[in-house]
C-alpha cells in the first residue's frame, strides 16, 4: 500500500471511529480499553518490526556491494579469484575469527517434460519381471509429490538419478527428468560466522526466531 491509498483509507474513517477486523466502524466510546490497548502493543510490535526489516535490506545490500567491491579490488590488483562458477564467496578474518560467506542459489523448477520423464518410469516399474519393489514404488510416488506451492520438488526427484538401476528405459526417464530442469533465477545468501573455541565456526543468527 503506498502512501496516497493509507492516507485515502484513513481519511475514510471519521473521526471518533475505528475500523474492526470485519470492516464496521466502531465508536471509541464502544471500544473496551482492553482492546485499545491490544490494538496500540500490536502495533507498536508491527511498526518496530518493519523498521527492523527495512534496517536489514538496508545492510545486507551495503554488506552484498561490500563484498562485490573487495572481490573487484582483490582480482585486479593481486589477480586472485575468488569463489566458483555460482559466484560463491567466503571471506575470513585476519586472526580468522570471522568469516562471511555469499551463497548463490539457483531457482529450479521442471517443465512439461517431467510428465514424460514419470510415464517413463512408471513404464519401466511395470514392465520388469514379477513387479517392482514396493520400495522403489513408494520411492518414486513421494520423489513425485506436490509440495505447498503446488509445485513437483525438483530435489526429491533427483534423488531418483542417485539409483543404480541398469536398465535402458530408467536411463531415458533420469535423462528426461535432467532435461525437464529449468532455471527460473537466483538468490543471493548472505552467512556470518564466528570461530569457537574448539576451532569449528557457528553461523551467527540473523532469524528472530533463533535468538
Amino acid at each position: 500500500m503506498n502512501i496516497q491509498e493509507q492516507t485515502h483509507n484513513q481519511a475514510a474513517i471519521p473521526q471518533g471511529y475505528r475500523k474492526n477486523a470485519v470492516g464496521d466502524l466502531v465508536h471509541e466510546d464502544r471500544i473496551k480499553p482492553v482492546d485499545k490497548l491490544r490494538d496500540e502493543v500490536v502495533k507498536t510490535i508491527v511498526n518496530n518490526a518493519k523498521l527492523l526489516r527495512q534496517s536489514m535490506t538496508e545492510f545486507k545490500l551495503t554488506t552484498m556491494a561490500n563484498i562485490n567491491d573487495f572481490v573487484e579490488l582483490s582480482s585486479s590488483e593481486y589477480g586472485t579469484k575468488f569463489g566458483g562458477a555460482k559466484g560463491n564467496i567466503l571471506l575470513t578474518s585476519f586472526d580468522g575469527q570471522y568469516q562471511v560467506r555469499r551463497a548463490v542459489g539457483e531457482h529450479r523448477v521442471f517443465d512439461e517434460r517431467i510428465q514424460t520423464a514419470k510415464t517413463l518410469i512408471d513404464d519401466c516399474i511395470k514392465s520388469w519381471s514379477g513387479g517392482a519393489d514396493t520400495r522403489l514404488m513408494a520411492m518414486v510416488e513421494h520423489a513425485f509429490r506436490v509440495n505447498q506451492q503446488g509445485r513437483i520438488d525438483v530435489n526429491q526427484v533427483l534423488s531418483l538419478r542417485q539409483l543404480d538401476i541398469d536398465d535402458a528405459n530408467w536411463k531415458r526417464a533420469m535423462d528426461a527428468i535432467a532435461d525437464a530442469i529449468q532455471i527460473t533465477g537466483t538468490s543471493q545468501y548472505l552467512r556470518l560466522y564466528e570461530r569457537q573455541p574448539n576451532g569449528k565456526y557457528t553461523q551467527l543468527p540473523l532469524d528472530i526466531s533463533t535468538l
